[in-house]
């Protein structure tokens, strides 16, 4: 990873942790009852609160997780579940290490991170395992007319948010900036905005883009395209480098033609798996029954968020970068019987 990554992951690798608590105190939903859940009712399978670690309101981690959470709840016997708001990825990660969090969605890159000690996880790896992926994340970078920004080589001396800090967003735009030729610290007017927070900022004309990894299709950006004047910006041909640097996590997919109002053709962007992460130390029989709740309500999840309609037992275990979960092994070993 060249050194301006390096210094950035570092940076906020010490930030997330800082934050950890203040998000745990922050989790939404009820506490978890005395005597249950949190860590110890996870890993001993007792019962109680299990804490899921999702992102912004305006993206699709948090509808998703509180759809997750309302099937845990209905299925799963003996447990509750909550979300937290929080920064996404990379901080959800540090909250399963510090058992603030039982259950997070992360994206493939921060994930393998985790898993190897590496980026902002710099020689202090984690014991986790995958409940399956989830749905794939596009890394969609995004401006307005007007701002004369057609490429991301176009950002050079522009205003721009990378996401907000510990989230993959902020690794995938940091890759994508340098993959494109520029220094994320030097060539642009760097910003740290959430999507909802990077969608105001390109209407006021405070900044002239931003990136956003998500799934299909994010509300924020489905706000922003009723204005009429929203563009995403093609970065496929960035995910074959990314991925020989980084890890085979990276591929070129499209954006399906009309996903937004107004984009009426297929966009190729960068696109990774989002994995439903759990400690190691979980419970092996409620790794299967959280897994079994999720991928046995499909149906009911799609009402949730359309993204998940890619969830499939089949291939959800297909996760060479992290182990998955024995429980969740189990349970996709049955449905593929």
């Amino acid at each position: 990873m060249p050194s301006t990554s390096k210094k950035v992951r570092r940076s906020r690798l010490a930030a997330a942790a800082i934050l950890a608590p203040a998000l745990f105190l922050g989790a939404c939903g009820s506490p978890a009852p005395e005597g249950g859940g949190g860590g110890g009712g996870a890993e001993s399978g007792e019962g109680g609160t299990l804490s899921i670690a999702t992102g912004g309101t305006g993206g699709v981690y948090y509808p998703l997780g509180g759809g997750f959470a309302t099937v845990i709840r209905e299925n799963v016997e003996g447990y509750d579940a909550t979300v937290q708001e929080t920064n996404a990825s990379v901080d959800n990660m540090l909250l399963i290490k510090s058992g603030a969090a039982q259950l997070a969605f992360s994206v493939g890159d921060v994930v393998a991170d985790a898993v190897e000690g590496t980026g902002d996880f710099e020689g202090d790896p984690l014991d986790i395992c995958s409940l399956g992926n989830i749905y794939n994340n596009f890394l969609q970078p995004v401006t307005v007319e007007g701002t004369g920004i057609q490429s991301v080589e176009d950002m050079k001396g522009k205003v721009v948010s990378v996401g907000a800090p510990g989230s993959a967003t902020e690794v995938g735009a940091i890759r994508t900036l340098e993959a494109a030729g520029l220094d994320p610290e030097k060539d642009i007017d760097r910003r740290q905005l959430g999507v909802a927070e990077t969608v105001a900022a390109l209407r006021d004309g405070t900044i002239d883009a931003g990136f956003w990894s998500g799934g299909l299709p994010t509300g924020a950006l489905i706000d922003l395209a009723a204005d009429g004047d929203m563009v995403i910006l093609p970065i496929g041909e960035y995910a074959a480098p990314m991925a020989e640097e980084y890890g085979k996590y990276y591929v070129e997919q499209e954006i399906p033609a009309n996903t937004y109002e107004g984009q009426t053709e297929p966009i190729p962007v960068v696109a990774s798996p989002n994995i439903l992460v759990a400690s190691a130390a979980m419970d092996e029989q409620l790794q299967q029954n959280i897994t079994a709740a999720i991928f046995d309500n499909k149906e009911q999840l799609i009402q949730v968020h359309p993204a998940a309609e890619e969830l499939d037992a089949a291939t959800a275990g297909d996760v060479p970068f992290v182990e998955t979960c024995p429980g969740s092994q189990t349970y996709f070993d049955q449905a593929g019987s």
